[in-house]
């Protein structure tokens, strides 16, 4: 094997290429930067184009390693002018053609939705297939990204100093990944939209591609490193790879499986705000940044195939902290989040209680890369060939790791077991490159990683139930009963007055109690009493199915339609809310779609008299595409003439410019639009916004003989449960109509598919208690002259 050292034309070379390495650890960061960028950008898309549902990430988690596995193992194999060009020159042309796909497929993916199958227009067969076109269409910019790092590779000569520099332009891509998935989620998208954050990623993949052809005029095609006086490690023997191949997979498969049930654990822990999961992420990514670019400064010192094993023995006990921290430690810190209205103080908490919990795992797997490249090197070969073989076998396990977990391991045994699986499928990854030599210290860490694994709790029901209140709210209820599903954890909690609730990942989503009873209750009475002859209503999202159920009580309704993205949650209801929701679950007027509700209203030719939607907390990541001004069109165009939409909207954890911006976009879809309340205790809590194609007409007197009539008894009934015992004490709730708020909305941002800005705005005002003060102010703009009320 030649080194620098051995001639003075050699080291003279080592000289003007090592002096450039620098630069191309910022180059490889910047391509880093701009994929996760692309990542966040195109989870978005697809949450719009199949659903914000597991699905949509499982797709995007499977089509982004797929791709990068394809490239990895492809590009090292091409052969001809590939092969003989300078690696640095194909590195550049693969920024070109990444660039270029970021364009198109922010073009093609958005078409997706309008993609028609006989046969399996919605629901899971239709949402599948609708990602299997998608994910073609990710997969060669995934399969461009993956093929960057073996081509840049073959640059630095497979030395030990050279396989050092490996690990550190891993580490440097994982650096850049940090900065773009901190730049997006928190400004790109935030203050722009998903074109400019596209443009910027395209922008940084173009300005890597100039600056490496630029470098590529100017140094040899391979950088041969001169190997520091003080080396102890050097290559060990040809051994077989699979063990480290195996041990790698493995360690892939943890990585993401845990990424998957931290994420969902963190996001009820944190609130769930696109915020929040841009921090998961991002610390999970400066772990392995930090993990593989310490380790890679060390690898002179180490015997790569025992650390590697080691690395996964470790681990054990770094699952177990992060299950112990996120179930029995940090929910319980005593810590009031809502103290404080500064969004970069949540921020900094959250940071803080993020890197506390997963950095410890997330190291020593960023760690296990260069300790496998280290491994598997003999020297002799080809750098892309190398590194393509390992990171093939890391991403291939990180998609069994992404998908199995998400899809399948979460609804089948719970967060908990799975966490207890991932721990001891951590020790098992050891065997395969420690157990020819250190058989004992391998039994014991599977010893030792049983015992862990049996003390992994399960996480709090009180931390389903309120979150990142629990603090605050945990001994306001005893939680009876939880599950968890493919998209949801459901907590069902006991009052000590006696009332019921539901709460989904770690929201309050329905009570008994009074005033939210009538809530629920006016989202489905106020359509279906100012319709002349409702027959058809699709009602968005079950939750304690008490709106829905409201429709049952209406005598020309023939058909109900809901449409629920959880499918644990309406027999958990009707156990718990059978009295509430007069049993709509097994009326044989319901019919229910498991199914993304936007998802499923962009692809049915199905129309109704009344839509009636109770969707998540718009801060919550995902729910704001339930809020656009293309989902309201959508809207529109699903109902008959007269036909009528109603829309649950809160109005505590928001703020001014949330409200405002929710109701510009309503008002923009509806022009006929008004706005009804729901206090608490005489104070503004949250609303219903009503909206129709023709202007509205309420003729009280008519809807008040209306509820006189026998067929009208069930109804009337059902009025009187939430104390409204007329007409007139129904439509008291009235705060005002689109002629009236149009000049406090005026210039509100329109949340839009393109940039969902709401999701943005609210997440940033989660804090704010404004609930009563937003209430006074559309109260004030009300012109009751201008009612809808005849005389």
């Amino acid at each position: 094997m030649a080194i620098a050292s051995e001639t003075p034309s050699a080291l003279g070379t080592a000289r003007v290429t090592s002096r450039f390495l620098p630069l191309l650890l910022l180059l490889f960061a910047g391509s880093g930067c701009s994929a996760l960028i692309y990542e966040i950008v195109w989870y978005q898309l697809l949450q719009l184009a199949i659903g914000s549902t597991s699905v949509s990430l499982g797709i995007l988690l499977a089509t982004f390693m797929g791709g990068l596995c394809i490239g990895s193992i492809l590009l090292p194999r091409l052969s001809g002018s590939v092969s003989r060009q300078h690696p640095l020159r194909v590195y550049a042309w693969l920024e070109v053609g990444i660039a270029a796909c970021g364009l198109l497929i922010l073009a093609a993916i958005p078409l997706v939705s309008g993609i028609y199958f006989a046969g399996a227009t919605s629901g899971l067969a239709g949402m599948l297939l609708r990602g299997l076109v998608a994910a073609v269409c990710m997969l060669l910019p995934t399969a461009l990204m993956g093929a960057s790092l073996p081509a840049i590779v073959r640059w630095v000569e497979a030395t030990p100093r050279g396989v050092e520099w490996w690990g550190l332009l891993y580490g440097g891509n994982t650096v850049g990944a940090v900065f773009g998935c901190l730049l997006a989620g928190f400004y790109l998208l935030r203050v722009y939209d998903t074109a400019i954050a596209t443009y910027a990623a395209v922008a940084i993949n173009l300005i890597v591609a100039t600056l490496s052809f630029w470098l590529a005029a100017r140094t040899p095609a391979q950088a041969t490193l001169e190997e520091p006086s003080t080396l102890i490690h050097s290559f060990e023997p040809p051994l077989s790879r699979w063990p480290v191949y195996a041990t790698i997979a493995l360690s892939g498969a943890c990585a993401l499986g845990a990424e998957v049930v931290w994420t969902r654990l963190l996001g009820m822990l944190l609130g769930a705000t696109v915020y929040v999961f841009a921090i998961i992420l991002a610390v999970f990514l400066i772990g392995l940044a930090l993990g593989s670019g310490g380790v890679a400064l060390l690898l002179p010192k180490l015997r790569p195939r025992a650390a590697l094993g080691w690395c996964q023995i470790l681990l054990t006990v770094g699952i177990a902290w992060a299950a112990y921290m996120i179930a029995d430690s940090l929910p319980y810190w005593p810590i009031d989040t809502m103290l404080t209205r500064s969004p970069w103080q949540l921020f900094q908490l959250d940071m803080v209680r993020c890197l506390w919990a997963i950095l410890p795992a997330a190291l020593l797997w960023g760690a296990s890369m260069p300790l496998a490249l280290a491994a598997v090197t003999t020297g002799s070969e080809d750098p892309g060939r190398v590194v393509g073989g390992v990171y093939a076998a890391n991403t291939l396990g990180a998609i069994a790791g992404a998908l199995g977990v998400s899809l399948v391991l979460v609804p089948w045994i719970g967060t908990q077991n799975s966490e207890r699986l991932l721990l001891v499928v951590s020790a098992i990854a050891a065997i395969f490159v420690l157990w020819a030599g250190a058989r004992k210290v391998v039994v014991g860490s599977l010893i030792i990683a049983g015992l862990l694994a049996w003390g992994v709790d399960p996480v709090p029901g009180a931390l389903i139930a309120y979150g990142r209140r629990m603090p605050s709210y945990m001994n306001n209820s005893r939680i009876i009963y939880t599950a968890e599903g493919r998209n949801s954890s459901v907590a069902i909690g006991r009052l000590y007055d006696g009332s019921t609730e539901i709460d989904v990942n770690g929201h309050v989503e329905a009570t008994t109690l009074s005033f939210d009873m009538k809530l629920q209750r006016i989202v489905g009475h106020l359509p279906a009493l100012l319709h002349p002859n409702p027959k058809s209503v699709l009602g968005i999202g079950f939750g304690a199915g008490v709106s829905a159920g409201t429709f049952t009580r209406y005598p020309s309704i023939q058909k109900i339609t809901i449409c629920e993205i959880e499918p644990i949650i309406p027999p958990i209801s009707t156990k718990y809310f059978a009295a509430q929701n007069y049993e709509v679950f097994k009326n044989p007027k319901t019919h229910l779609h498991y199914d993304d509700a936007r998802h499923y209203l962009m692809t049915t030719k199905e129309k109704f008299d009344i839509i009636a939607s109770d969707p998540l907390d718009v801060f919550v990541k995902g729910t704001a595409a339930l809020y656009s001004k293309e989902y309201f069109e959508a809207v529109k165009r699903h109902l008959n003439p007269g036909g009528m939409f109603t829309l649950y909207v809160p109005l505590y954890e928001s703020d001014v410019a949330t409200v405002k911006s929710e109701l510009a976009t309503f008002f923009d879809a509806f022009p006929y639009s008004s706005v009804w309340a729901n206090n608490q205790n005489g104070q503004g809590y949250d609303m219903v916004f009503m909206g129709q194609m023709q202007p509205l007409q309420i003729d009280v007197a008519e809807i008040e003989k209306r509820l006189q009539r026998p067929d009208y008894a069930p109804v009337a009934q059902s009025l009187r449960d939430i104390d409204v015992s007329s007409a007139a004490s129904l439509f008291s709730v009235y705060t005002g109509q689109n002629a009236d708020l149009g000049e406090w909305t005026k210039g509100a941002p329109l949340n839009r598919d393109r940039d969902l800005k709401l999701m943005y705005l609210a997440g940033w005002g989660i804090n704010s208690s404004m609930a009563n003060d937003i209430y006074l102010k559309i109260l004030s703009y009300r012109k009751m002259d201008k009612a809808p009320f005849k005389n």
